[in-house]
């Protein structure tokens, strides 16, 4: 056996196990956003539907919800249903649809097939995305009362992660 081989070897696994090690118990669904405890990007947001548009900042008072989605995107697809039932289960929190690279045409299908308890919203340009650091779908920031984002989750949710997620935007 070579030992020249072997040490390559052991240079070249040793750092990749090392990453592997510390990366165990880690949430893949908790990225870090640098906007996390900073206000919400106020960008201007238009109406799907055609009927205006909506300045996140005007939304301050009362938490939520801003949802990146795409009809592509199926873990979007899969946690529409929770987002659905949790707008409609609490009145007191603004949920919204941003969708995601995608056509608007194909959003308004997705949204008369499935329904909806929020508005959805085009994110033409992507400045949106751009403005909140979205990388891809499904991409949720829970929004304090403040304006404050206090949390960014990456994956699809289910009704447990967003009852729980709901509390901690309320307090």
């Amino acid at each position: 056996m070579n030992k020249g081989v072997l040490g390559v070897g052991v240079v070249v696994t040793a750092p990749l196990l090392a990453l592997l090690l510390l990366n165990i118990g880690r949430n893949p669904s908790a990225i870090a956003s640098p906007l996390i405890d900073k206000p919400a990007p106020n960008v201007r947001l238009k109406n799907l539907e055609g009927g205006g548009s909506l300045q996140v900042s005007s939304l301050r008072g009362k938490p939520v919800v801003v949802n990146f989605w795409a009809t592509w995107c199926i873990p979007c697809i899969q946690e529409h249903a929770a987002l659905t039932q949790a707008a409609r289960a609490n009145p007191d929190v603004a949920f919204l649809g941003v969708v995601y690279e995608d056509s608007t045409e194909n959003a308004r299908g997705f949204l008369a097939q499935r329904g909806s308890a929020y508005n959805s919203y085009a994110d033409d340009e992507g400045k949106a995305a751009i403005a909140f650091g979205v990388y891809g779908v499904p991409e949720t920031f829970f929004i304090n009362r403040g304006g404050t984002i206090i949390e960014k989750y990456v994956g699809p949710l289910d009704d447990d992660l967003l009852r729980e997620r709901l509390a901690a935007v309320r307090k």
